[in-house]
C-alpha cells in the first residue's frame, strides 16, 4: 500500500503545485499592473469557482469511473489553462487560467481522496492514510509559490508560468499504473437519492461548517499575505517564502501525525486548531517584519495543517462507503463556494476596515465556532453509515 500511496501523493503534488503557483503569481502580477484589491480578490475567487459547479458531478463521476480517467482529464485541462497564461500574460487570460487550473485540480483531488479512503480498513488507518495524503498539498503549497516567486524575480512572469504549465503532466506519469478499485454498483447509486440529503445528518452538517470556517482561514492567509507584502515592499521571493514557511510547517506536522494516529482524537485536534488559529489571527496584523510574519506563518501552518486528516477521517466514518465520492464532492463544493465569495469579501472589507480588521473578524468567528468541534463524534470504526 505504501508504494501506491506514494504515487498518489506525487500525482497530487504535481497538479496542486501548478494551481498554488498561479494562485500566488497571478495576484502579484495583477497588483504590479495596478489592479485593485477587489480585482485581486476576484482573480483568486476564480480558482474556486469552477469547483463549485463541478464538485458534485466530479464526486459521482469518481464513484462511477474510478481514478485514472478523472486524473487524465484534469491533467489536460490544467495544462491547457496554464499554457494560456504563457501565451497571454494579461489579467483577462489569467482569469481563464484560474478557472481551468482550479477546476482541474478539484476534479483530481476528489478522485484521489476517494481512492485513498478505500485503502483503509479501520479508523486508525483512515487517519494514517489521510495524514500521509495531506502532506501532498503542503508540499505543493511550498513548491508552487516559492518556485514561481524565484522565477518571477529571475526571469519574469512568463517563465514562471511556463514552469507551472509543465507540472500537471507529471500527475499522469504517477497515476497511469495505479490499479483501479471496483466502481459503485448501479443499484447502490440509484437508491442513494440526492446528494443534498447527506446534509440531513447533524454530524455531517456540523463537519461541513467546521471545514468551511477553517478553509476560510487558509483563504485569508493566501489572499492577505501578498497584499501585506506588497504594501510593505517585500519582494516576490520573500512573499513566496512566507507562504512557503506556512506550507513547510503544515507538512512537518502532517509527517508526524501518521505515527500518532492511534492516539489522536478528531474533536480534540480540530478544536485546538481552531482556538490556536483565532489567537494567531489576532496577532498577525501587528507583525511588521518579514521574519515575524514568517514565524507566525509557521505557527499557523502547524495549527491548520493538523486539521485536514482529522476532517477527512471523520467524513469517511460518518458517510456510507458507496457515497464517499458524493460526500467529498459536497465538501469540495462547500469550501470552494466559500473560496469564491470570501476573497471578494476580503477585498471589499479590506478597503473598508483594513487588512487588520479582516484578520480580527475571521479569527473571532473561528474562535467562536470552535465549540462545534468538541461535539463531533469520536472514531466510529471504518465506513459506518451503510
Amino acid at each position: 500500500m505504501k508504494a501506491g500511496l506514494a504515487r498518489l501523493i506525487a500525482a497530487q503534488v504535481s497538479l496542486h503545485a501548478c494551481m498554488t503557483g498561479f494562485r500566488m503569481a497571478a495576484p502579484l502580477m495583477a497588483l504590479r499592473e495596478g489592479h485593485s484589491p477587489v480585482a485581486v480578490g476576484m482573480l483568486l475567487a476564480l480558482f474556486a469557482l469552477a469547483q463549485v459547479f463541478l464538485a458534485l458531478p466530479a464526486g459521482r463521476y469518481a464513484d462511477r469511473i474510478g481514478l485514472r480517467k478523472p486524473v487524465l482529464l484534469a491533467v489536460g485541462v490544467a495544462t491547457g489553462g496554464a499554457l494560456l497564461a504563457v501565451a497571454f500574460p494579461v489579467y483577462g487570460a489569467l482569469c481563464l487560467t484560474a478557472l481551468t487550473c482550479g477546476g482541474a485540480t478539484g476534479l483530481a483531488m476528489i478522485a484521489l481522496q476517494r481512492h485513498v479512503g478505500r485503502l483503509a480498513n479501520n479508523a486508525t488507518e483512515l487517519k494514517q492514510v489521510f495524514s500521509w495524503m495531506s502532506i501532498g498539498p503542503s508540499i505543493s503549497n511550498f513548491i508552487g509559490p516559492l518556485a514561481a516567486g524565484v522565477l518571477i524575480d529571475a526571469a519574469g512572469f512568463r517563465a514562471a508560468y511556463l514552469l507551472l504549465a509543465l507540472l500537471p503532466s507529471l500527475a499522469w506519469f504517477w497515476v497511469r499504473r495505479v490499479v483501479e478499485q471496483a466502481p459503485v454498483a448501479p443499484e447502490e447509486r440509484n437508491t442513494s437519492g440526492s446528494s443534498w440529503n447527506l446534509l440531513r445528518e447533524t454530524g455531517f452538517r456540523r463537519l461541513m461548517l467546521i471545514n468551511w470556517l477553517l478553509s476560510s482561514c487558509w483563504d485569508v492567509h493566501t489572499f492577505l499575505v501578498p497584499v501585506i507584502g506588497h504594501e510593505r515592499h517585500l519582494s516576490a521571493t520573500v512573499i513566496g517564502a512566507i507562504l512557503g514557511a506556512f506550507a513547510l510547517a503544515a507538512t512537518a506536522v502532517r509527517l508526524v501525525m501518521p505515527w500518532l494516529a492511534a492516539h489522536l482524537r478528531e474533536p480534540v485536534v480540530i478544536g485546538s486548531a481552531m482556538v490556536s488559529t483565532a489567537l494567531l489571527f489576532a496577532v498577525y496584523p501587528l507583525a511588521h517584519s518579514a521574519w515575524t510574519m514568517g514565524a507566525l506563518s509557521v505557527l499557523l501552518g502547524v495549527a491548520l495543517g493538523s486539521v485536514q486528516p482529522m476532517i477527512m477521517s471523520t467524513l469517511h466514518q460518518i458517510t456510507p462507503r458507496h457515497r464517499h465520492g458524493e460526500a467529498l464532492g459536497l465538501r469540495a463544493m462547500t469550501i470552494n463556494g466559500s473560496s469564491v465569495v470570501m476573497p471578494l469579501l476580503f477585498g471589499s472589507a479590506g478597503v473598508v476596515v483594513g487588512v487588520s480588521g479582516v484578520f480580527w473578524v475571521v479569527g473571532a468567528v473561528v474562535g467562536a465556532g470552535s465549540r462545534l468541534a468538541w461535539r463531533l463524534p469520536h472514531s466510529l470504526g471504518p465506513h459506518t453509515g451503510e
